[in-house]
């Protein structure tokens, strides 16, 4: 689908709105769709991004100033007249090219009228494609803004309902507002919240985004990080046992990381890899445990600093059941960025991580363990938010999963 995505600007200048539009052609181009910007400032910010600048969107062109000081005086004159003819002709050259438009603030907000207008007398016409007006502001609840607004065209414009527009606001609250504005049912209108990008919020790199990406582990319900080489001593076997009893246990999307290669020192290892592989396909759960060494093109896979830092900010829990250490950097790691920590009994473990840490010992059975470590990760609150942002709130999730289909259902009614 050709998507336009039309606003007074758009990135990469600052703002939420603009935000906004580069998540969502961000993530239509990585669907296989066309975003295309329409806007009055802005420039193309990725690869796949398409931009058509029409200067007279900007809401603070020239020519835009001196039709809104018309206006705020109460009347349309010939400034706005002139305006509104340019931006009608303008838009109705592009538009029709698009699948469906959507409208950012145009349609509630009164930064540039004529444009409200010109699509009102277009979409009026039959000369626009399927419309959606996400609206973030609304000029009229704004007891600020109502010197700069009069009755009759084009003020009205901003608090009428559009008949076959699709209409979405950020939030329950917004919806209620805008119902209330409209005088419509609030169930007419879609809430559709912004979204977050793990990415950015946890810096990751360039090797996360692919782990992240190839498994899939935004999907996951729980990810176990185990941050060790593969060796016997790191008792690895015990993590896929335990593993495979929490996804029973929950029957929820549980993932285990175990983030190092074979140890160099010892030949037996890359036997030890092997049994483990075969442990965890003989439990059915081999798709949901990662050794991130067998992910390269050509193994091993060199998991790099900031990536592991990557791995501790994004996981949920750390899963330690070593059978012998001398210390265990992996508590220090883990009790900086405030992880969850499941660990065998043993006296460093306990001497670093003293009664912030949640021990098991090796002779309970991996039921046992896997029942408390889920009593506790779903009791706390923020995992049950991180869960939720992760489920919902990313913006992959946001398009993919409402926008896309939205568009989709709009071009087939």
């Amino acid at each position: 689908m050709k998507i336009g995505l039309l606003h007074f600007s758009g990135p990469p200048m600052i703002g939420g709105v603009e935000q906004t539009m580069y998540y969502q052609a961000k993530q239509l181009a990585l669907a296989d769709h066309e975003p295309i910007f329409i806007v009055g400032e802005g420039e193309a910010v990725f690869p796949e991004s398409q931009v058509i600048r029409i200067p007279q969107l900007f809401s603070r062109h020239p020519e835009v100033l001196s039709a809104k000081a018309e206006l705020d005086a109460g009347h349309t004159g010939p400034h706005y007249q002139e305006l509104l003819q340019v931006l009608s002709s303008l838009l109705h050259e592009i538009t029709p090219a698009m699948d469906v438009l959507l409208v950012h603030n145009a349609l509630t907000l009164h930064k540039n009228l004529a444009l409200t207008q010109a699509l009102w007398d277009l979409y009026q016409a039959g000369d626009l494609p399927p419309l959606i007006g996400w609206h973030h502001d609304f000029a009229w609840s704004r007891p600020d803004y109502h010197a700069e607004l009069h009755d009759g065209l084009p003020w009205e414009l901003l608090k009428k309902p559009w008949p076959g527009t699709m209409h979405v606001v950020v939030s329950k609250a917004q919806q209620q507002k805008l119902a209330s504005l409209y005088g419509i049912d609030p169930d007419q209108i879609t809430v559709i919240p912004p979204g977050v990008d793990p990415a950015i919020t946890g810096q990751w790199t360039e090797l996360t985004q692919q782990l992240v990406s190839e498994l899939r582990l935004l999907e996951a319900a729980v990810l176990l990080l185990l941050p060790a080489r593969i060796t016997r001593r790191k008792n690895i076997e015990l993590a896929i046992q335990i593993h495979a009893e929490f996804c029973q246990q929950t029957e929820k999307d549980i993932r285990l990381i175990v983030s190092g290669p074979p140890g160099p020192h010892n030949p037996t290892n890359i036997a030890y890899l092997k049994r483990l592989l075969q442990l965890a396909q003989d439990l059915g759960f081999q798709k949901k445990v990662h050794f991130l060494y067998q992910l390269g093109p050509t193994p091993p896979l060199t998991i790099d600093d900031d990536t592991m830092a990557n791995l501790y900010g994004l996981c949920d829990a750390l899963l330690f059941p070593s059978s012998d250490e001398g210390f265990g950097i992996p508590i220090l790691e883990a009790g900086l960025v405030r992880m969850p920590i499941f660990c065998s009994d043993l006296s460093p473990f306990k001497e670093s991580g003293r009664g912030q840490i949640h021990i098991f010992d090796l002779s309970e059975p991996p039921q046992e363990i896997a029942r408390r470590i889920s009593d506790t990760i779903f009791k706390d609150n923020a995992y049950i938010l991180r869960e939720r942002v992760r489920r919902e709130f990313t913006w992959q999730h946001i398009v993919r999963d409402k926008l896309i289909p939205m568009c989709e259902r709009l071009l087939h009614d």
